[in-house]
Protein backbone atom coordinates (compact mmCIF):
# COMPACT_ATOMS: atom_id res chain seq x y z
CA UNK A 1 0.00 0.00 0.00
CA UNK A 2 1.35 3.45 -0.71
CA UNK A 3 1.84 5.82 1.90
CA UNK A 4 -0.04 8.27 0.02
CA UNK A 5 -3.41 5.65 -0.08
CA UNK A 6 -6.14 7.64 2.45
CA UNK A 7 -7.01 5.30 5.38
CA UNK A 8 -10.23 4.94 7.04
CA UNK A 9 -8.16 3.82 10.35
CA UNK A 10 -6.58 7.87 10.05
CA UNK A 11 -9.90 9.38 9.16
CA UNK A 12 -9.23 9.69 5.34
CA UNK A 13 -5.83 10.76 5.71
CA UNK A 14 -2.80 9.02 4.45
CA UNK A 15 -0.03 7.68 6.31
CA UNK A 16 2.67 10.16 4.74
CA UNK A 17 -0.15 13.11 5.71
CA UNK A 18 -1.06 11.79 9.42
CA UNK A 19 3.47 11.26 10.05
CA UNK A 20 4.08 14.97 8.70
CA UNK A 21 1.15 16.88 10.40
CA UNK A 22 0.33 15.00 13.80
CA UNK A 23 2.60 12.34 14.35
CA UNK A 24 4.62 13.44 17.57
CA UNK A 25 2.65 17.00 16.56
CA UNK A 26 -0.38 17.33 17.45
CA UNK A 27 -3.61 15.33 18.71
CA UNK A 28 -6.29 14.19 16.25
CA UNK A 29 -10.02 12.91 16.79
CA UNK A 30 -10.86 10.00 14.39
CA UNK A 31 -14.65 8.96 14.74
CA UNK A 32 -14.93 5.52 13.01
CA UNK A 33 -11.66 4.53 12.82
CA UNK A 34 -12.86 0.86 13.32
CA UNK A 35 -15.98 0.86 11.62
CA UNK A 36 -18.19 -1.48 12.98
CA UNK A 37 -15.93 -2.40 15.68
CA UNK A 38 -16.43 -5.81 16.91
CA UNK A 39 -14.94 -5.53 20.68
CA UNK A 40 -12.29 -8.79 20.92
CA UNK A 41 -12.85 -8.75 24.95
CA UNK A 42 -15.35 -9.09 27.27
CA UNK A 43 -15.00 -7.21 30.70
CA UNK A 44 -15.11 -10.56 32.28
CA UNK A 45 -11.87 -11.54 30.56
CA UNK A 46 -10.63 -9.18 31.38
CA UNK A 47 -11.09 -9.60 35.00
CA UNK A 48 -9.48 -12.63 34.41
CA UNK A 49 -6.45 -11.71 32.85
CA UNK A 50 -5.96 -9.32 36.03
CA UNK A 51 -6.07 -12.33 38.34
CA UNK A 52 -3.47 -14.23 36.48
CA UNK A 53 -0.61 -14.05 38.37
CA UNK A 54 2.04 -13.02 35.07
CA UNK A 55 -0.71 -10.06 34.33
CA UNK A 56 0.37 -6.77 35.33
CA UNK A 57 -2.85 -5.09 36.32
CA UNK A 58 -3.83 -2.40 38.37
CA UNK A 59 -6.45 -0.86 39.93
CA UNK A 60 -7.29 2.69 40.54
CA UNK A 61 -10.54 3.79 42.79
CA UNK A 62 -11.11 7.97 43.18
CA UNK A 63 -12.13 6.95 46.20
CA UNK A 64 -10.93 3.83 48.00
CA UNK A 65 -10.80 2.38 51.45
CA UNK A 66 -7.25 3.46 51.78
CA UNK A 67 -8.28 6.99 50.45
CA UNK A 68 -8.11 9.17 47.48
CA UNK A 69 -7.22 7.74 44.35
CA UNK A 70 -5.88 4.97 45.60
CA UNK A 71 -3.73 1.65 43.42
CA UNK A 72 -3.71 -1.48 43.80
CA UNK A 73 -1.60 -4.12 41.80
CA UNK A 74 -2.67 -6.93 40.42
CA UNK A 75 -3.17 -10.19 40.92
CA UNK A 76 -6.70 -9.65 41.45
CA UNK A 77 -9.40 -12.12 43.10
CA UNK A 78 -13.20 -12.01 42.82
CA UNK A 79 -13.34 -10.56 46.09
CA UNK A 80 -11.55 -7.74 44.91
CA UNK A 81 -14.32 -7.08 42.51
CA UNK A 82 -16.90 -7.89 44.79
CA UNK A 83 -16.28 -5.19 46.82
CA UNK A 84 -16.03 -2.62 44.08
CA UNK A 85 -18.59 0.62 43.89
CA UNK A 86 -21.03 0.93 41.09
CA UNK A 87 -19.09 4.16 39.92
CA UNK A 88 -15.78 5.53 39.80
CA UNK A 89 -13.08 3.22 39.30
CA UNK A 90 -10.70 1.90 36.69
CA UNK A 91 -9.51 -1.45 35.91
CA UNK A 92 -6.16 -1.09 33.74
CA UNK A 93 -4.31 -4.47 32.02
CA UNK A 94 -0.96 -4.14 30.28
CA UNK A 95 0.56 -6.13 27.46
CA UNK A 96 -3.69 -7.88 26.75
CA UNK A 97 -1.90 -8.75 23.19
CA UNK A 98 0.82 -10.72 24.28
CA UNK A 99 -2.47 -12.99 25.56
CA UNK A 100 -5.24 -11.91 23.61
CA UNK A 101 -4.78 -12.98 19.44
CA UNK A 102 -8.12 -11.20 18.75
CA UNK A 103 -6.04 -7.99 20.46
CA UNK A 104 -3.21 -8.45 19.26
CA UNK A 105 -4.44 -8.32 15.22
CA UNK A 106 -5.14 -4.88 16.21
CA UNK A 107 -1.29 -4.12 15.72
CA UNK A 108 -1.20 -4.92 12.16
CA UNK A 109 -3.65 -1.39 12.08
CA UNK A 110 -0.68 0.27 12.46
CA UNK A 111 1.68 -1.27 9.73
CA UNK A 112 2.37 2.47 8.66
CA UNK A 113 5.04 2.90 11.57
CA UNK A 114 8.27 0.67 12.66
CA UNK A 115 6.96 -2.87 14.53
CA UNK A 116 9.76 -2.33 16.91
CA UNK A 117 8.48 0.91 17.79
CA UNK A 118 5.27 -0.45 19.40
CA UNK A 119 5.04 -0.85 22.73
CA UNK A 120 2.05 -2.97 23.86
CA UNK A 121 -2.03 -2.95 24.11
CA UNK A 122 -3.18 -1.98 27.61
CA UNK A 123 -6.94 -2.25 27.92
CA UNK A 124 -8.87 -0.43 30.74
CA UNK A 125 -12.42 -1.03 31.95
CA UNK A 126 -14.53 1.60 33.98
CA UNK A 127 -18.08 1.80 35.30
CA UNK A 128 -19.76 5.31 34.97
CA UNK A 129 -17.18 7.85 36.40
CA UNK A 130 -14.23 5.60 36.17
CA UNK A 131 -10.75 7.75 35.45
CA UNK A 132 -7.02 7.72 36.52
CA UNK A 133 -6.98 11.72 36.85
CA UNK A 134 -5.82 14.19 34.42
CA UNK A 135 -2.12 13.15 33.42
CA UNK A 136 0.51 13.69 30.91
CA UNK A 137 2.42 10.59 29.17
CA UNK A 138 5.89 10.83 28.11
CA UNK A 139 4.88 8.46 24.13
CA UNK A 140 3.09 8.90 21.83
CA UNK A 141 -0.68 6.57 22.25
CA UNK A 142 -4.04 5.67 20.14
CA UNK A 143 -6.92 4.97 22.42
CA UNK A 144 -8.87 2.94 20.44
CA UNK A 145 -12.98 3.12 22.30
CA UNK A 146 -13.93 -0.33 22.89
CA UNK A 147 -17.44 -0.32 23.91
CA UNK A 148 -19.38 1.91 26.01
CA UNK A 149 -18.69 5.59 26.12
CA UNK A 150 -15.72 8.16 26.97
CA UNK A 151 -15.41 11.50 27.77
CA UNK A 152 -12.16 12.90 26.57
CA UNK A 153 -10.53 16.09 27.54
CA UNK A 154 -7.37 17.62 26.87
CA UNK A 155 -5.08 20.42 27.44
CA UNK A 156 -2.12 21.84 25.95
CA UNK A 157 1.07 20.44 26.03
CA UNK A 158 2.61 20.51 29.66
CA UNK A 159 5.75 21.38 30.85
CA UNK A 160 7.92 18.48 32.49
CA UNK A 161 8.42 20.12 35.65
CA UNK A 162 4.34 20.85 35.48
CA UNK A 163 3.23 20.29 39.62
CA UNK A 164 1.86 17.05 40.63
CA UNK A 165 -0.29 16.11 43.50
CA UNK A 166 1.55 13.87 45.82
CA UNK A 167 1.00 11.46 48.28
CA UNK A 168 -0.45 8.82 45.47
CA UNK A 169 0.81 6.72 43.72
CA UNK A 170 -0.40 8.24 40.12
CA UNK A 171 1.06 11.44 38.37
CA UNK A 172 -2.17 13.71 38.57
CA UNK A 173 -1.67 16.88 37.30
CA UNK A 174 -2.78 19.79 39.93
CA UNK A 175 -3.85 21.76 37.70
CA UNK A 176 -5.27 20.79 34.53
CA UNK A 177 -6.73 23.83 32.01
CA UNK A 178 -9.21 22.24 29.61
CA UNK A 179 -9.05 23.06 25.63
CA UNK A 180 -12.75 23.45 24.48
CA UNK A 181 -11.70 22.35 21.03
CA UNK A 182 -10.54 19.18 22.60
CA UNK A 183 -13.61 17.85 24.31
CA UNK A 184 -15.19 14.80 23.19
CA UNK A 185 -17.13 12.36 23.98
CA UNK A 186 -15.96 8.43 21.74
CA UNK A 187 -18.06 5.89 20.94
CA UNK A 188 -16.77 2.31 19.88
CA UNK A 189 -14.49 2.41 16.98
CA UNK A 190 -14.09 5.88 17.06
CA UNK A 191 -9.84 6.73 17.84
CA UNK A 192 -7.86 9.70 19.63
CA UNK A 193 -4.05 10.10 19.31
CA UNK A 194 -2.09 11.60 21.11
CA UNK A 195 1.52 12.70 21.01
CA UNK A 196 3.57 12.53 23.71
CA UNK A 197 3.38 15.43 26.68
CA UNK A 198 -0.17 16.42 26.29
CA UNK A 199 -1.96 16.55 29.48
CA UNK A 200 -5.60 14.69 28.91
CA UNK A 201 -8.10 13.36 31.13
CA UNK A 202 -10.76 10.41 30.17
CA UNK A 203 -13.24 9.63 32.22
CA UNK A 204 -16.31 6.69 31.79
CA UNK A 205 -19.89 7.43 30.80
CA UNK A 206 -21.26 4.24 30.42
CA UNK A 207 -21.52 0.69 32.67
CA UNK A 208 -18.91 -1.03 30.17
CA UNK A 209 -16.47 1.50 29.06
CA UNK A 210 -13.66 -0.22 27.58
CA UNK A 211 -10.57 1.46 26.45
CA UNK A 212 -7.44 -0.04 23.96
CA UNK A 213 -4.45 1.86 24.55
CA UNK A 214 -1.60 1.53 21.48
CA UNK A 215 1.77 2.27 23.04
CA UNK A 216 4.51 3.08 21.69
CA UNK A 217 8.42 2.78 23.17
CA UNK A 218 10.94 5.69 23.54
CA UNK A 219 13.79 5.33 25.64
CA UNK A 220 14.66 8.77 27.68
CA UNK A 221 17.60 10.15 26.75
CA UNK A 222 18.90 9.36 30.61
CA UNK A 223 17.93 5.52 30.06
CA UNK A 224 19.93 5.66 26.85
CA UNK A 225 22.81 7.52 27.35
CA UNK A 226 22.87 4.73 30.17
CA UNK A 227 22.41 1.58 28.34
CA UNK A 228 24.05 2.30 25.72
CA UNK A 229 27.33 3.11 27.56
CA UNK A 230 26.52 -0.34 29.47
CA UNK A 231 26.99 -1.91 26.01
CA UNK A 232 29.83 0.08 24.99
CA UNK A 233 31.80 -0.34 28.18
CA UNK A 234 31.31 -4.45 28.38
CA UNK A 235 33.49 -5.02 24.78
CA UNK A 236 36.35 -2.25 25.63
CA UNK A 237 39.78 -3.62 26.90
CA UNK A 238 41.51 -2.92 30.07
CA UNK A 239 44.20 -1.24 28.09
CA UNK A 240 41.93 1.24 26.85
CA UNK A 241 41.82 4.36 29.28
CA UNK A 242 42.67 8.08 30.25
CA UNK A 243 46.42 8.82 28.85
CA UNK A 244 48.26 11.93 29.05
CA UNK A 245 51.56 11.08 27.07
CA UNK A 246 53.97 14.22 26.03
CA UNK A 247 52.12 16.81 28.42
CA UNK A 248 54.20 19.14 29.63
CA UNK A 249 55.40 19.75 33.20
CA UNK A 250 52.32 20.62 36.01
CA UNK A 251 52.75 24.56 36.64
CA UNK A 252 49.94 23.73 39.99
CA UNK A 253 49.66 20.08 40.72
CA UNK A 254 46.12 20.89 42.01
CA UNK A 255 44.74 22.19 38.48
CA UNK A 256 42.34 20.27 36.82
CA UNK A 257 43.58 21.93 33.31
CA UNK A 258 41.48 22.39 29.64
CA UNK A 259 44.12 20.12 28.02
CA UNK A 260 43.25 17.35 30.66
CA UNK A 261 39.31 17.61 30.16
CA UNK A 262 40.16 17.32 26.02
CA UNK A 263 41.95 14.60 26.84
CA UNK A 264 39.03 12.98 28.39
CA UNK A 265 36.34 14.51 26.19
CA UNK A 266 38.42 12.77 23.03
CA UNK A 267 38.22 9.06 25.16
CA UNK A 268 35.01 8.95 25.61
CA UNK A 269 34.15 10.35 22.27
CA UNK A 270 35.93 8.68 19.84
CA UNK A 271 34.40 5.27 22.43
CA UNK A 272 30.70 6.25 21.23
CA UNK A 273 31.09 7.70 18.06
CA UNK A 274 30.52 4.33 16.63
CA UNK A 275 27.58 4.10 14.25
CA UNK A 276 27.86 0.72 13.79
CA UNK A 277 28.18 -0.09 17.54
CA UNK A 278 25.33 2.22 18.13
CA UNK A 279 23.56 0.32 15.35
CA UNK A 280 23.75 -3.04 17.12
CA UNK A 281 23.01 -1.79 20.85
CA UNK A 282 19.75 -0.12 19.62
CA UNK A 283 18.38 -2.86 17.50
CA UNK A 284 18.74 -4.92 20.71
CA UNK A 285 17.46 -2.46 23.12
CA UNK A 286 14.45 -1.60 20.90
CA UNK A 287 13.86 -5.20 20.37
CA UNK A 288 13.85 -6.60 24.55
CA UNK A 289 10.74 -8.27 24.96
CA UNK A 290 8.51 -6.08 27.45
CA UNK A 291 8.66 -8.48 30.40
CA UNK A 292 12.10 -10.56 31.20
CA UNK A 293 10.59 -13.91 32.01
CA UNK A 294 8.12 -13.56 28.77
CA UNK A 295 10.04 -16.11 26.55
CA UNK A 296 10.32 -19.78 27.17
CA UNK A 297 13.78 -21.12 25.60
CA UNK A 298 14.24 -24.54 24.75
CA UNK A 299 15.49 -27.34 27.21
CA UNK A 300 17.44 -29.10 25.02
CA UNK A 301 19.16 -27.95 21.91
CA UNK A 302 16.58 -28.71 18.42
CA UNK A 303 18.66 -30.30 15.48
CA UNK A 304 18.06 -28.86 12.37
CA UNK A 305 17.39 -31.65 10.51
CA UNK A 306 14.11 -32.39 12.59
CA UNK A 307 13.42 -28.32 12.63
CA UNK A 308 13.57 -28.65 8.53
CA UNK A 309 11.73 -31.64 8.08
CA UNK A 310 8.82 -30.61 9.75
CA UNK A 311 9.04 -27.85 8.30
CA UNK A 312 9.29 -29.40 4.67
CA UNK A 313 6.50 -31.63 5.77
CA UNK A 314 3.97 -28.96 6.34
CA UNK A 315 4.32 -27.60 9.77
CA UNK A 316 4.82 -24.40 10.27
CA UNK A 317 6.54 -21.65 12.96
CA UNK A 318 4.94 -18.66 14.42
CA UNK A 319 6.31 -15.74 16.72
CA UNK A 320 6.05 -16.18 20.38
CA UNK A 321 2.92 -13.67 21.93
CA UNK A 322 4.95 -10.03 22.23
CA UNK A 323 8.37 -11.03 20.68
CA UNK A 324 9.66 -8.18 18.65
CA UNK A 325 11.82 -8.78 15.89
CA UNK A 326 14.15 -6.25 13.41
CA UNK A 327 17.12 -5.78 10.89
CA UNK A 328 19.26 -3.96 9.93
CA UNK A 329 21.54 -4.21 6.26
CA UNK A 330 25.50 -4.35 7.19
CA UNK A 331 26.25 -4.66 3.65
CA UNK A 332 24.28 -5.33 0.05
CA UNK A 333 23.02 -8.73 1.06
CA UNK A 334 24.21 -9.35 4.64
CA UNK A 335 22.28 -7.95 7.62
CA UNK A 336 21.79 -8.08 11.83
CA UNK A 337 17.96 -9.72 12.55
CA UNK A 338 17.21 -8.56 15.94
CA UNK A 339 15.27 -10.83 18.43
CA UNK A 340 13.95 -10.20 21.17
CA UNK A 341 16.87 -8.05 22.80
CA UNK A 342 19.45 -10.46 20.64
CA UNK A 343 21.26 -9.99 17.14
CA UNK A 344 21.79 -12.28 14.58
CA UNK A 345 24.00 -11.81 11.50
CA UNK A 346 22.31 -13.52 8.69
CA UNK A 347 21.40 -13.48 5.08
CA UNK A 348 19.24 -10.19 4.06
CA UNK A 349 16.20 -11.53 2.82
CA UNK A 350 16.01 -13.84 5.44
CA UNK A 351 16.63 -11.05 7.82
CA UNK A 352 13.36 -9.16 6.46
CA UNK A 353 11.21 -12.10 5.94
CA UNK A 354 11.49 -12.89 9.52
CA UNK A 355 11.13 -9.58 10.74
CA UNK A 356 8.05 -8.89 8.62
CA UNK A 357 5.89 -12.10 9.38
CA UNK A 358 4.29 -13.75 11.83
CA UNK A 359 4.08 -17.49 10.59
CA UNK A 360 6.93 -19.68 8.74
CA UNK A 361 6.76 -22.28 6.30
CA UNK A 362 8.65 -23.95 4.15
CA UNK A 363 9.14 -21.22 2.19
CA UNK A 364 11.50 -19.78 4.48
CA UNK A 365 14.18 -22.79 3.65
CA UNK A 366 14.43 -20.97 0.47
CA UNK A 367 17.00 -18.23 2.31
CA UNK A 368 20.29 -19.20 3.09
CA UNK A 369 21.30 -20.09 6.27
CA UNK A 370 17.69 -20.34 7.14
CA UNK A 371 18.06 -23.49 9.14
CA UNK A 372 20.66 -22.26 11.49
CA UNK A 373 18.86 -18.92 12.14
CA UNK A 374 15.54 -20.88 13.11
CA UNK A 375 17.20 -22.78 15.21
CA UNK A 376 18.58 -20.19 17.34
CA UNK A 377 15.33 -18.89 17.25
CA UNK A 378 13.40 -21.17 18.18
CA UNK A 379 15.77 -22.02 21.35
CA UNK A 380 15.46 -18.91 22.73
CA UNK A 381 11.54 -19.37 22.57
CA UNK A 382 11.14 -16.36 19.79
CA UNK A 383 9.45 -19.12 17.65
CA UNK A 384 7.94 -21.98 18.61
CA UNK A 385 5.30 -24.36 16.70
CA UNK A 386 1.79 -23.36 17.34
CA UNK A 387 -0.17 -24.93 20.70
CA UNK A 388 -2.99 -27.24 19.19
CA UNK A 389 -6.44 -27.16 20.88
CA UNK A 390 -5.38 -30.64 22.79
CA UNK A 391 -2.01 -29.30 24.32
CA UNK A 392 -4.17 -26.35 24.96
CA UNK A 393 -6.97 -28.10 26.85
CA UNK A 394 -4.34 -30.09 28.96
CA UNK A 395 -2.21 -26.71 30.29
CA UNK A 396 -6.07 -25.48 31.01
CA UNK A 397 -6.82 -28.52 32.91
CA UNK A 398 -2.92 -28.44 34.49
CA UNK A 399 -3.46 -24.62 35.77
Amino acid sequence: MSADTPLTLLGGLSAADFLRDYWQKAPLLIRGAFPDFDNPLSPDELAGLACEDNVEARLVEEQGPEGAWQVSHGPFDDRTFARLPEHDWTLLVQAVDHYVPDVAALLEEFSFLPRWRLDDIMVSYAPPGGSVGPHVDQYDVFLVQGSGQRHWQLGGKVADDAPIIKGIDLRILQTFDIDPDHDWVLEPGDMLYLPPGWAHHGVSQSDDCMTYSVGFRAPSADEAITSFADYLGEQQPASKRYSDAGMPPSTDPGELDSAALERMRALILDTIDDPAQLAQWFGRVMTQPKYVDQLAPSDTPTPEDELVTALQEGDILVTAPGSRFAWHAISADRATLFADGDGIECDLALAQDIAGRNEFDASLLDHPDAPRVLVKLVDAGSLGWPVTDDEWDEEEDHD
